[in-house]
Formats: structure tokens, sequence, C-alpha cells
């Protein structure tokens, strides 16, 4: 550890990490838990089980869209983020964006219309994909010594995985205390919002915290010394994309920006898909649904009407809470996922350590998503638990892996070039593939996919991105500092 920061700083950079990466994942994963509320609101004005079948399927069509337009657009400026990071330092450049993904939730929670929601979701990715570059960017160089690196950069990461956790524990409260009007607060939301529904928008409102608490805690803590005295003794060189492709360069970053891509597209394809258009449709949902379906049929007197409408609330409930829970299995899969790998980290070389949490999803997407997702809930939620645990650990993987890869006048950029190009901006369009292509594949002929059917793209996406990861470990360079793996 470098030794002119006291043990009172150190603790005050840990925390404000931590704080950090918790809540860049609890901004991120906002989203799969409220989307379907938040859409089927702004885009018909009805709860999402009130839609008919073809609204339905328009709000899970924009659910898939909007993963990816919110990470290509933060794709997009977090590439511009990485530049600004070597050039301006880590530390400006991380109070710029957690400002920016501390108030977009709260401009978002107030929307009236659609394109307002998409709009502030995607000024929130953009402030997340620059902080979580400039954060490890940081973190690598106020803790020179490699192994001290490795125990902060893979233990601090470990808490990010407690913010999907957290969204989705707050997500639940804020619904529980909704159904009692009184136990939430009056606020000046767009006339004509649903109250049965407002979960999202408070949930939303929650994104202002962890900004506050961290710029509170920003002052107490330095720059990276080895980046100011670089600059300040002129030696520190311009960073520029095009150095990227330098021959000593080029394989490092195609490699790394391939790796990046696969990861994001396990997640964005599969598992945030998972509790948006996948839960729905699981078979005990299923079967109620089909029941109330039928129910209609019969229900002519005012008596059964009532007693159906009964029943169409309480499985709104029931699914919101499934929706709820199945984030919940996949989000401390990723915690336990980030845990071994801060483990790991200090005994395996890289390429092993990356083997070993891409093999076995080889086999397990396609499983989980084709087979065990017809049978009983908890061996599903199983199975997304290890799923989410073979996934989140190669973010992990890749977010303390790029620092040592990059010479430092290009960590900034190079991290944000793998991160944002090959993961926000090409990974995280297997959401869009799944719902707008690969489902409609399977698809019965002029039927609209049904959660099975995108269940089913999800299982091929999975094992296709996972196959091409393990193939690209055999490119993979090995930093100077480690032994080859």
């Amino acid at each position: 550890m470098p030794s002119n920061l006291s043990t009172f700083t150190r603790i005050l950079v840990l925390a404000v990490a931590a704080i950090g990466f918790l809540f860049d994942t609890y901004e991120l994963l906002m989203f799969p838990v409220i989307g379907t509320d938040a859409i089927s609101e702004l885009l018909f004005r009805k709860d999402f089980l009130a839609l008919d079948a073809a609204q339905k399927v328009a709000v899970g069509d924009w659910a898939g869209q909007m993963l990816w337009i919110a990470a290509l657009c933060g794709g997009a400026f977090g590439l511009l983020g990485g530049l600004l990071i070597d050039r301006l330092g880590r530390k400006t450049i991380m109070i710029a964006s957690i400002l920016v993904y501390s108030l977009s939730p709260v401009a978002a929670a107030f929307s009236d219309e659609l394109w307002q929601l998409v709009l502030f979701r995607c000024t929130t990715f953009v402030g997340v994909c620059v902080e979580m570059v400039a954060a490890v960017t940081w973190l690598a160089e106020l803790f020179e010594n490699k192994r001290t690196r490795e125990i902060v950069i893979g233990w601090t990461l470990a808490t990010a995985s407690l913010g999907g956790i957290l969204v989705t524990e707050v997500y639940s409260e804020i619904v529980d205390m909704a159904k009692d009007p009184g136990k939430l607060p009056h606020l000046p939301f767009p006339d004509g919002f649903l109250s049965e529904n407002v979960g999202w928008r408070w949930t939303l409102l929650t994104g202002l915290i962890p900004g506050a608490l961290i710029l509170l805690l920003l002052p107490f803590v330095p720059e990276s010394g080895v980046w100011k005295q670089k600059r300040r003794e002129g030696s520190l060189k311009r960073p520029g994309f095009g150095e990227l492709f330098s021959p000593s360069l080029r394989r490092t970053t195609l490699v790394t920006t391939v790796l990046s891509a696969c990861a994001y597209a396990a997640a964005f394809g599969a598992l945030q898909l998972t509790p948006l258009r996948i839960s729905p449709g699981l078979p005990d949902l299923a079967a109620r649904q089909a029941e109330i379906n039928e129910s209609e049929k019969a229900a002519t007197t005012p008596a059964l009407k009532k007693e159906l409408g009964g029943k169409k609330k309480e499985l709104a409930q029931d699914t919101k809470a499934r929706r709820g829970d199945i984030q919940r299995w996949q989000e401390i899969g990723g915690l336990t996922g980030r845990i071994l790998l801060a483990i790991l980290l200090l005994f395996l070389p890289s390429r092993l350590l990356l083997r070993i949490f891409l093999i076995p999803g080889i086999f397990l997407f396609p499983v989980a998503y084709l087979e065990i997702v017809k049978l009983d809930y908890v061996l599903f939620a199983a199975s997304i638990f290890f799923c989410g645990l073979f996934t989140v650990a190669q973010f992990s993987f890749m977010s303390e892996f790029l620092p040592k890869v990059f010479p430092m006048h290009l960590r900034g950029t190079g991290g944000s070039f793998a991160t944002n190009v090959g993961g926000r901006m090409i990974g995280t369009m297997a959401a869009t593939l799944n719902t707008g292509l690969i489902s409609k594949l399977f698809a019965s002929e002029f039927a609209k996919p049904t959660p099975m059917d995108v269940a089913k793209a999800a299982a091929l996406i999975g094992g296709v991105v996972y196959l091409i990861a393990f193939a690209m470990t055999f490119l993979l360079s090995t930093p100077k500092e480690q032994d080859a793996g």
C-alpha cells in the first residue's frame, strides 16, 4: 500500500469504492425489477396484468429494446468517459459520473411519457458506465502492490452484487407499503399516475441516496498519486484510441473486447430477461393465468366478475413478487461468484481462473432455460443462482484484469473500450436479439413469442457466448506480473 495513505484514508477509499460498486449495480438492476410496471403505465396507463395479449407483447418488446438502448448510450458516452479519465483524472470523472447517475433516476421517477423514462434511463447508464471504469482504475493506482491490489479490487467489487439484492428488497418493501396508501408520503407525481402501481416510481427515487453518500466522502480521498505525479512532471503520455490497436496492444484490445461482449450478452440476453419476460410464464403462474382466462368466458354475473377481479389482482401481486424473487436468486449467485473470484485471484493464473467459470456455463445455460425452466420453481431458481454466479464472476474478472494489461496512460481508455464497446454496445444487443428475433423464430406461426420462447432464445444465446468466451481464453494475454496460465 502507498505509505502516504493513512489508515483512515485507506478506510475511506475502500468505503467509497465499495459503496460505489454496490450502487452501480443497484442503479443498473432497477430496470429488470421495475421495467414492466413502468412501461405498462407510461405506454397504456394500465397495470401489466390488466393489459390484453397484444399490449403485453408490446411491453415485453419495449423492455428488451430499452435494455439495449440504455446500454448503447452508456457504452458510447462511457467510451468518451474513458478518454476523459486518462486526461482529466480518475477522481474528477468519478465525481461527475456519480452526479449523473444519482440525479437521473429521480428525474425518471416523475416521467409522464415513455420517452422520458427512456431518456433518463440512458443517462443513468452513462453515469454508471463511466464511474465503474474510473473507480477500478483509481483503485489500481492507489494500491500498487500486486497482492494488495487484487484483494482490494476483488473484495470491493464483490459488494456490487449486493446492489442487485438490495434493489430487489427495496422494491419488494415499497410494493408492500404501496398496498396501504397512508404508508408512503404524497409526492407530486404526474397527473393520472396509478396509485396502485407507484412502487416503480418510489424505487427510482431511492437512487439519489448512494450519490449523496459518496459525494460526501469523495472530498476526503486522494486522486491517483502516480497519475497526478506524472501529469505534474509532464511525462504523462496523451491517450488516444488509435494506440489501442498498435501492434503491441491490438490482440489485448480485441480479445478483452470480445470477452466483455460475451459476458454482457449472457447477462442481457438471458439473465436480465428472466424476471422481465420469462418469470410470468413459469409453470405455476402460467397455470393460474390460464385458469383466469378460462374463467373469463364463464364470468357472466357481477359476483363472478368480482371474484375474477380478485384473482387477477392476487396474480398480479404474486407475479411482481416472483420477479423480485428470481432477481434475488440471480444476485445472490452473482455475489457468490464475485467472492469466489476474489479468493481464487490469489492462487490461479488468469486463463485458468476464467475457464473455471466458463466451462460449466456452456452446459448450464441451455439446460436451465430449456429443461429446468419447465420444472419446479425451486429447481429453476437454483439454476439461475449458478447462471448468475458464473456470469457475474466474469465481470469482476474483467474489471480486475483490464488495468493490468494496459499502460497507465491508457488504463481508462483501454478498460473503457473493452467494457463499453464490447460489453455495453455489442454484448447488450443480445437483449434485443432475443426478444426481437430469436424468440420469434421459436414462436408458433403467426403467434407472438411466449415466455417459454424467450427462454429458448436465452438458452441459445447463453450457450453460444460462453463457448465463444472459452475459445477466447486461448488468446488472452498474460500480464507481465503474472505467470502464464
